[in-house]
């Protein structure tokens, strides 16, 4: 009887792991061909590994809540008369074939179990799922954890960065030890450090009040959030439009391009097209950072902030959307959006974007200060479309009109766009839509 290994499967090139979050069949449980084993998570989206054929859960080689990368083994499966597991290995001996006694190995000594450790420390330093794993199993206090310097980005530490502390740890001298060695030398004295980031307040419920546990994404998008802002200085900068030509537009050829296309057409296609063009023409809002080096990127990738039904929020992304025209741009549009709101999002389409756009519009605000989606360094809100009045310069004067207008707003990242680059963008994306023409094909 043959036995099959279940390895974690390719999930997209920007996947290199996942997190399982529940097996759905236990050891010696027929399971059939193309049957869901056990569930998965990568960042936002949540996934199945089936069975590859009909046979029996022989043994899981992982458990619920470990970090696995792409390829890791993480089961057996045989066929049904296939025995469960294997026989008990026989009890080691206590005394050798020559008769002499040989000495029984002992257990080593248990790594002592630190306090749980949070996605962020008080630094404000981003810890991933791997890393706190590390951290857990060898006995790793959060204290240690903030004291090594990360080379990932941002200052993260990485996986080969806690790899090559072990060895080190027997060499630092803990705070314990410091202490009960007395003072150091006054020359020896260590300036004071800044002082540590406060406590968030300890809130106590009042009477009546409903306590609602965070759900796995909400905690994600949580950490992001929080990382981002300890990240990267926000500024933003804010652009009225005038955007009646585009309305015109679109009033004209909604009802034609669903006719021919069979999809409805939006204005966010229009906002990715117009941010993607002025991109090309400003490549240098398209990098990111990693530690003092700039890594300029050579696909627009541009993301779209969409809210789910369960009132969280995900990005999917459309790759090289410079490549697209307008049709395609809609067409791809609806699909990510309509498949988000489904829940059938494939990891790789969450994740390598390079700039991501978010319109706040939709839910009636005129304008927003959005985060910025790490590791990227900007995103832009676009504001509700609303008709005001608005000064039209003519060849026989000034005059008053009603024009439908909008706000743009801009953040990025003060580290590596200033506020030139930063406010020429924006005010570019507004030029690009301002201009849009009463004929543009689709």
């Amino acid at each position: 009887m043959s036995q099959i290994d279940i390895l974690l499967p390719k999930m997209g090139e920007s996947v290199a792991e996942a997190t399982i979050i529940k097996w759905l069949k236990n050891e010696g449980d027929h399971v059939a061909a193309d049957e869901p084993i056990v569930e998965i998570a990568t960042d936002k989206v949540d996934s199945e590994v089936p069975a590859p054929q009909d046979g029996i859960l022989l043994k899981r080689l992982v458990n619920d809540g470990d970090v696995v990368k792409v390829g890791q083994l993480i089961a057996h499966i045989g066929t049904a008369g296939e025995a469960k597991s294997a026989a008990p290995a026989a009890a080691p001996s206590t005394a050798a074939s020559n008769g002499r006694p040989v000495a029984t190995p002992q257990p080593a000594a248990a790594t002592i179990p630190t306090a749980p450790i949070g996605k962020s420390g008080p630094g404000g330093k981003f810890y991933s799922p791997l890393v706190r794993n590390i951290a857990q199993s060898e006995g790793v206090s959060l204290s240690e954890l903030e004291s090594i310097a990360g080379s990932g980005q941002g200052g993260r530490v990485t996986k080969r960065d806690i790899l090559d502390f072990l060895p080190q740890r027997g060499s630092i001298p803990s705070p314990a030890a410091a202490v009960s060695a007395g003072p150091a030398p006054v020359a020896s004295a260590v300036p004071a450090t800044t002082a540590a980031k406060p406590a968030a307040p300890k809130l106590v419920p009042g009477p009546g009040d409903e306590l609602i546990e965070m759900d796995r994404m909400r905690k994600l998008i949580a950490d992001h959030m929080v990382m981002s802002k300890a990240t990267s200085p926000h500024v933003t900068s804010f652009v009225e439009a005038d955007v009646t030509n585009l309305v015109l537009w679109r009033d004209r050829v909604k009802g034609p391009f669903e006719k021919r296309e069979g999809e409805k057409i939006t204005f966010t296609p229009v906002f990715i097209m117009a941010i993607a063009q002025a991109i090309k023409e400003m490549p240098m809002i398209n990098v990111q950072v990693d530690g003092q080096t700039i890594i300029k990127k050579k696909d627009i990738n541009i993301g779209m902030a969409a809210a789910l039904p369960t009132g969280n929020l995900i990005v999917p992304v459309i790759k090289n959307a410079d490549r697209y025209n307008l049709t395609g741009l809609a067409k791809a549009v609806n699909d990510m959006a309509k498949r988000a709101r489904e829940g059938k999002l494939a990891p790789d389409e969450i994740s390598g974007g390079t700039y991501t756009v978010t319109n706040v519009g939709t839910f009636g605000n005129v304008l927003g200060t959005p985060i910025i989606n790490q590791p990227q360094v900007a995103i832009m809100a676009m504001g509700a479309i609303r008709k005001k009045p608005a000064v039209l310069e003519t060849p026989s004067g000034d005059v008053i009109a009603i024009r439908h207008m909008m706000f743009l707003s801009h953040s990025y990242d003060h580290r590596v766009v200033d506020g030139a680059l930063g406010g020429r963008f924006v005010r570019r994306v507004a030029d690009i839509l301002e201009a849009w023409s009463l004929d543009q094909d689709f």
